[in-house]
């Protein structure tokens, strides 16, 4: 029985918290402590469900229920070995009932032992009627050990014993979408439909399916059908609205993600799609606003920032875009993609030093990707770094073995230093992996192309 605020149910729980109050102890019987412990778990209030099952116990110490109830304390607090003896108790006591096996399952899982887990709940499956809660254990449990198939079997059975079970539903598509069945899933989504057609949750999942394979204009009808069936479902507006960007018809995706804004609070992701919105169709007052708002909204999207960096980064008004992506760097200087437009931008100004800086802050950070390097490189010669550049080449080619850009960059600035024999050794490895990078000496290093060594060794493709 749940507590609720509008009938006399919740008496026992303002009774038992008027108690703890006053130290002054009261008769509850056993059924209405289960209320109270099964409200508390329920409300994340561990202190005060353990002080229900204490007294729960004291007033009522043969209780199996109460007892029960410590032994999921025991297994969420991880005294596992505590639950175990408890669970041992209470078998010897009662060997038939379903919830000791749940709980010794909960314990086996804890323990990362999935396979015991499943056993156990079914062997509890053959002890009760009320099996709808087991299968979605055990499905549970098979997504432990990603083992998809069985998980999407045992969440089917939640859903023949009752299809208003959403949360197996979803269960059963994410299995469906783990293991590549886009075919499959859609094939399921039509049967059960057939059976509850006025499901948005599965109208809405099957016009995802859809729009994953590239059928936009069946994931638009699927997409109708969830609204029909729930014109109030946010989910399903964000969702057509995606495919009608898709289908290039962007003012009706805006009127899609505008309803999304009077039916909830602003998403930010909404918001930064109408802003997209506006500006495929050039109307770049009403794209900035909602770029704008969308920062203003979500600081730490990304996507946001980006987006209006980026505008202003296509219109050539550099200055602005750097603006704003230093905004965002202040806000989140951890993320690599803030850094990267950052050193484009400040390349595209002229601003080596910056741009450098950049390149060497987005390696720091884990982003190893050939043009970082490359790029970073081919500054630091530009700077008159050339040591500093092989050392950032040098570091690429752990990433890039036997790759041509790396090699002849590297010939070129040992040629430079007058490091000969690194230089011919780089070279001759640059024209082996691919002599049409060779173009690079003459891009990068225009001096060294009439040097008598390095004119033998490039002849032979001059020729």
């Amino acid at each position: 029985m749940e507590f609720s605020h509008d009938d006399n149910n919740n008496l026992p729980l303002t009774k038992f918290e008027s108690m703890l109050k006053t130290n002054h102890v009261l008769f509850f019987d056993s059924e209405e402590f289960e209320n109270i412990i099964h409200h508390y778990l329920n409300q994340g209030k561990i202190a005060l469900a353990k002080k229900a099952i204490k007294l729960g116990l004291d007033q009522h110490p043969t209780s199996i229920n109460l007892r029960l109830f410590r032994v999921e304390i025991f297994v969420f607090e991880n005294k596992l070995i505590e639950a175990d003896k408890l669970l041992s108790e209470l078998y010897a006591i009662d060997p038939t009932n379903e919830e000791i096996y749940i709980q010794k399952a909960n314990i086996f899982s804890k323990k990362d032992d999935h396979e015991q887990a499943i056993e156990v709940l079914k062997q509890a499956l053959e002890l009760t009627d009320d099996v709808i809660d087991l299968y979605s254990l055990i499905g549970m449990e098979y997504l432990f050990l990603d083992q998809f198939e069985n998980a999407k079997t045992f969440f089917m059975k939640c859903l023949e014993a009752d299809m208003n079970d959403y949360s197996a539903l979803y269960n059963v598509i994410y299995c469906f979408e783990f293991l590549n069945q886009n075919e499959e899933a859609i094939s399921f989504l039509n049967e059960f439909l057939d059976k509850n057609p006025y499901c948005e949750v599965a109208w809405h999942q099957l016009g995802k399916q859809y729009y994953t394979l590239k059928d936009y204009k069946k994931a638009l009808t699927a997409f109708d059908f969830a609204i029909i069936s729930d014109d109030t479902f946010v989910g399903a507006y964000i969702e057509r609205g995606k495919v009608l960007e898709k289908l290039k018809c962007f003012e009706d995706a805006i009127e899609n993600y505008t309803i999304t804004l009077k039916l909830d609070e602003p998403t930010s992701f909404a918001l930064l799609r109408i802003g997209n919105c506006y500006e495929k169709l050039g109307n770049e007052d009403l794209a900035l606003q909602y770029y704008d708002r969308t920062v203003h909204e979500d600081p730490l999207l990304d996507k946001g920032w980006i987006a209006i960096t980026k505008f202003y980064n296509k219109r050539g008004n550099h200055q602005k875009a750097l603006f704003y992506i230093n905004k965002a760097i202040n806000i989140d200087s951890e993320n690599v993609l803030y850094w990267k437009l950052y050193s484009q931008i400040n390349q595209r100004l002229k601003f080596y030093e910056e741009a450098e800086r950049g390149y060497k802050k987005t390696i720091e950070l884990g982003n190893f990707e050939l043009n970082t390097w490359l790029s970073r490189g081919d500054l630091l010669i530009k700077l008159g770094e050339p040591e500093a550049a092989v050392f950032n080449f040098e570091q690429a080619v752990v990433f890039y073995p036997d790759n041509a850009e790396i090699e002849f960059r590297l010939a070129g600035i040992f040629f430079t230093l007058k490091e000969i024999d690194k230089g011919t050794f780089h070279l001759k490895n640059g024209l082996k992996n691919n002599e049409d990078y060779a173009f690079i000496i003459d891009e990068l290093f225009p001096n060294l192309t009439n040097q008598p060594i390095v004119k033998n060794i490039l002849k032979k493709i001059y020729k």
